[in-house]
């Protein structure tokens, strides 16, 4: 997850990403950071992708990734979990590569009044730059888009 700052206080931001394409594959924002807002992105990305059973999910100790309901999520969909080790921060250096990625290109060049600013141009940037547009070193100066396209 990550913090937005709006002119209301903070938004927040949780996403999946796939490591295979570095494609958001599922994203969710609310103004408070319960487990509620983890189980929405993974519900989105688990409605796009379809993952097939033994997939494994990876995500930091926070106490929105183990939640019930996160954990009932991913048991119904025959997601395995993964989490970080206690104090290993590289374990999840994608997710945070992301995120810094994200504040770089977005959050520092902006000021949002209102949350719901922000929530369009982060829809914006995930949706329209980052999956179709972006081209990534790790992916062979393709995009997202293009390598999940490719793989299939």
């Amino acid at each position: 997850m990550t913090y937005l700052p709006t002119g209301e206080g903070w938004l927040y931001l949780a996403a999946v990403l796939d490591l295979a394409t570095r494609k958001i594959v599922g994203w969710s924002m609310r103004q408070h950071m319960r487990a509620e807002l983890t189980c929405a992105a993974l519900t989105m990305a688990i409605q796009r992708q379809r993952p097939s059973p033994g997939v494994l999910q990876h995500s930091d100790r926070g106490s929105q990734y183990a939640a019930d309901n996160d954990r009932k999520l991913l048991s119904a969909a025959g997601i395995r979990q993964s989490m970080s080790r206690r104090g290993n921060c590289p374990d999840n250096a994608p997710m945070e590569s992301f995120f810094h990625t994200l504040q770089v290109e977005l959050v520092q060049q902006r000021r949002w009044a209102t949350r719901d600013e922000a929530r369009r141009d982060v829809f914006a940037y995930i949706e329209s730059y980052y999956n179709r547009q972006r081209i990534h070193s790790a992916l062979g100066y393709q995009t997202p888009e293009q390598m999940q396209h490719n793989a299939a």
